[in-house]
């Protein structure tokens, strides 16, 4: 603490010094503009206003037009030489509602949204400031628009449209997340990130195979961390933030704080975030099968202990801590080539998997142990960015990256001596090289390649408790590599000031090579590998036949390629079963067409909608299967019916986002978000029945005020119900996960919650949010989750910035 107060009362001494440079003000209020994006037309290069609403324009010289857009603000064009303009003061105009946001989700360079046919969407820093989300994955949730399932409160699965887990692209910094075992159910990698260093996030929704490859069939989101911004002279610069923040509902005690220094070549920023989570408290007002009425006390000769729960509310054993750090470096050579460095690291504490624990046979618990962790992730990532017209490009960027995973599953059953440790080790490489080539003002074609390689060990230990022996056990990989390399093109024509196409091809090929361990199940083979290749593109359009109203529709294809949880693991997939190595699979396909349209009325009435259809073909699902001619083996000490992923499915799945928003110059506003979707897959036999990963109808709806100094928000979110019918055929038997109804049956209860939510700025370097959630301490569970969301929680932050 005494080092941190020195360094935060260095940070303010420092005097903060600018030159040659734009500086961006509101209009009305003559405050600083943060986040806005300026734009160079004539070369694509662009450049972020920081929080005093500069931005160095070094990089614009020569350049004879400038685009600035701005969340809230009309965009605007100006045209002049800024070689003779070292220093340039410019005032933006608020504006209820803009139509073209800069994206660079959709094709890994800055540009306008109203050139892209696919629907994406942002949440921008100071909806993420305002939210004020736990997590990474809360934060996704606070669009309205991605519903997150848990199972423990040390997760968060992203749903996208009826997808999730391996068919969604997770994105740092433009660098591929998913690795070579990401599963088909549920993974909680995206609580690996820090809320408070991601400076932009963008989901696209639907098909990104063309520039992002294998996985990206329902959808990308794409997170990109802060980075420090170089000062306009030689002079160095240095800024501070602190945050700390509790919330009742489970003694969350959280602590961050980030340093930038730079000057006109160097910038350095540092980053240190810890949270400290107690057993999360549910509310008291819902089924009462979501109650935990008992819970066990382990005990290290393997004769445990079942205790009654004294407050059924509490949900235990859900506690869990992290810590994450972040180190950027940024090297600019000249006004044309820079280089950055990044390293991300996390690191959970072990945690139990709630929905685990509440397995029980013949109403007794059946694990004394099911926990996760420590769960790690460290990313090194260098970022070298050329920005000099030639004939070849105007942009080229080169991303080389090196990521690290580990994951670790300690099991134990009740009263037994045996505790098993399955531990993974992913080694994960990648380089992508992206390219943007201009043509005048109407033609810009993006390229690139991509190669990925991963490193599988995986590894099991089987410990007697009684006597503290250890020995090698079942691991649940082969140890394996998988690899991927594809090159991509996607070319965009403005046809008229109101019309332009985009299309775009890619050609991918992957391997996979696998070498199993059969000490412990007989296999028929100790080896396997696959390898395939894949052609996926798209074509889209978007028209705009007035200013305030667009149209755009997109037909596109995706794929996944098998990876290593595909084809070799052995895994409890649900009570009674056991999932084994298949090594006979091949890609499955998407192909989905979108059709949407955004239209403001009276200047202050938003109206978005966006209907998608989208069909996936030769679908890899868990299905029965036989081992060594076998329909059932031994695992973990019980019979369990043999089941593996195969090819025997097709889906399809429809829906349509729905999204309003009105705003008023006095600071009112009211936004609704509604999720409408529907899904079917047929197996070999030719039946249909629900799919897993499609939620039920889920939406939000804010009402909110803002003054300059103070924002407040009520809001309701919900989620409708789903019968036992309608419920995925692999689910209908987790009781530990779903309500009972009448006639004993599994089912997902609707439900919903109202929150507060406020801040205040009490000082321009000093601000505070506070809010209530879950206002009528609900006890509901989002959509196929096995731990309950927070009753009613008391939060409150602060933030200091210098």
């Amino acid at each position: 603490m005494y080092k941190l107060l020195l360094c935060g009362v260095f940070c303010i001494l420092v005097t903060v010094c600018f030159g040659q440079s734009v500086t961006l003000l509101a209009e009305d209020s003559k405050e600083p503009v943060e986040g806005a994006i300026i734009i160079s037309r004539n070369a694509e290069v662009y450049a972020i206003s920081d929080r005093y609403g500069q931005a160095k324009n070094d990089a614009f010289k020569g350049s004879m037009e400038i685009t600035i857009r701005a969340l809230g603000y009309e965009t605007k064009t100006i045209t002049l030489d800024f070689s003779f303009e070292p220093n340039l003061m410019i005032e933006l105009t608020p504006a209820l509602f803009n139509l073209d946001q800069v994206i660079i989700t959709a094709s890994r360079w800055s540009q306008s949204m109203d050139n892209v046919p696919m629907k994406v969407i942002t949440v921008d820093p100071k909806t993420v400031q305002f939210q004020n989300p736990q997590t990474a994955a809360d934060l996704l949730g606070t669009s309205g628009k991605v519903i997150i399932q848990k199972s423990q409160q040390g997760g968060g699965s992203p749903m996208i449209r009826g997808f999730a887990a391996n068919r969604l692209i997770y994105a740092i910094d433009g660098v591929r997340m998913n690795t070579a075992i990401f599963r088909g159910g549920n993974i909680q990698n995206v609580i690996n990130l820090d809320p408070f260093n991601i400076q932009n996030t963008e989901v696209l929704f639907g098909p990104g195979s063309v520039i992002y490859g294998s996985d990206a069939v329902g959808g990308v989101m794409s997170f990109q961390t802060k980075a420090p911004t170089f000062n306009s002279d030689e002079k160095w610069n240095a800024a501070v933030n602190l945050i700390s923040r509790y919330s009742s509902a489970n003694n969350e005690k959280t602590g961050h704080v980030d340093i930038t220094i730079a000057n006109h070549k160097w910038g350095f920023l540092s980053s240190l975030s810890y949270w400290d989570f107690d057993d999360l408290k549910q509310g008291s007002n819902g089924p009462e099968d979501f109650l935990k009425t008992q819970f066990v006390i382990p005990d290290s000769d393997g004769v445990d202990e079942i205790r009654l729960q004294e407050d059924q509310l509490l949900q235990q054993p859900s506690a869990y801590s992290q810590a994450n750090f972040m180190q950027k470096v940024s090297y600019r050579f000249s006004d044309h080539l820079k280089i950055n460095y990044g390293l991300h690291y996390s690191e959970t504490s072990s945690y139990g998997r709630y929905d685990r624990h509440n397995r029980t046979k013949n109403n007794v618990p059946q694990f004394a142990v099911w926990d996760y962790g420590p769960q790690k992730w460290v990313m090194n990532l260098i970022h070298l960015v050329h920005i000099k017209p030639n004939k070849l490009y105007q942009n080229a960027s080169f991303r080389f990256a090196r990521q690290g995973f580990q994951e670790r599953r300690i099991t134990r059953p009740l009263n037994s001596s045996l505790q098993t440790s399955r531990k993974e080790l992913v080694t994960a490489y990648s380089l992508n090289i992206d390219f943007l080539k201009k043509w005048d003002d109407s033609q810009t074609l993006n390229y690139g390649l991509e190669y990925v390689h991963n490193d599988v060990n995986s590894a099991g230990i089987v410990t007697d408790l009684a006597d503290e022996s250890s020995e090698k056990g079942p691991s649940r990989y082969p140890n394996a590599s998988w690899q991927s390399t594809g090159v991509y093109a996607s070319y965009n024509r403005e046809l008229s000031q109101s019309w332009s196409l985009n299309t775009g091809i890619r050609i991918s090929a992957f391997a996979i090579d696998t070498r199993f361990d059969t000490a412990f199940y007989q296999f028929s083979f100790d080896s396997g590998g696959l390898s395939d290749a894949s052609v996926t593109g798209h074509l889209g359009s978007v028209f705009r036949p007035f200013d305030n109203w667009i149209i755009n529709i997109n037909a596109g294809t995706a794929f996944r390629a098998p990876n290593v949880d595909d084809i070799g693991k052995v895994f409890d997939s649900e009570p009674g079963a056991v999932t084994v190595p298949n090594n006979q699979l091949s890609s499955e396909y998407a192909y989905n067409l979108d059709m949407g349209s955004s239209l403001i009325l009276l200047e202050n009435l938003k109206l978005d909608i966006t209907g998608y259809y989208t069909i996936l073909d030769n679908v890899m699902v868990r299905r029965n299967f036989l081992l060594n001619g076998r329909d059932s083996i031994v695992y973990d000490g019980e019979m369990s019916r043999v089941q593996a992923i195969q090819n025997l499915s097709e889906a399809s799945i429809y829906g349509a986002q729905i999204g309003i928003e009105l705003k008023t110059e006095s600071g009112l506003a009211v936004q609704s978000d509604l999720n409408i979707q529907q899904g079917t897959e047929k197996n070999e036999e030719g039946l249909a029945t629900p799919i897993r990963h499609v939620a039920p109808t889920f939406g939000v709806t804010r009402v909110q005020f803002q003054q300059p100094k103070w924002q407040i928000e009520l809001n309701t979110q919900y989620q409708g119900r789903l019968e036992a019918n309608q419920l995925s055929l692999d689910e209908r038997s987790k009781t530990e996960i779903y309500a009972l109804d009448e006639m004993g049956k599994t089912y997902a209860p609707g439900w919903y919650t109202v929150n507060f939510k406020s801040s205040y700025t009490i000082q321009k370097w000093l601000s505070i949010n506070a809010g209530i959630e879950n206002i009528t301490d609900q006890r509901y569970r989002t959509y196929s989750s096995g731990i309950s969301g927070p009753g009613r929680n008391y939060v409150v932050s602060v933030r200091m910035s210098f």
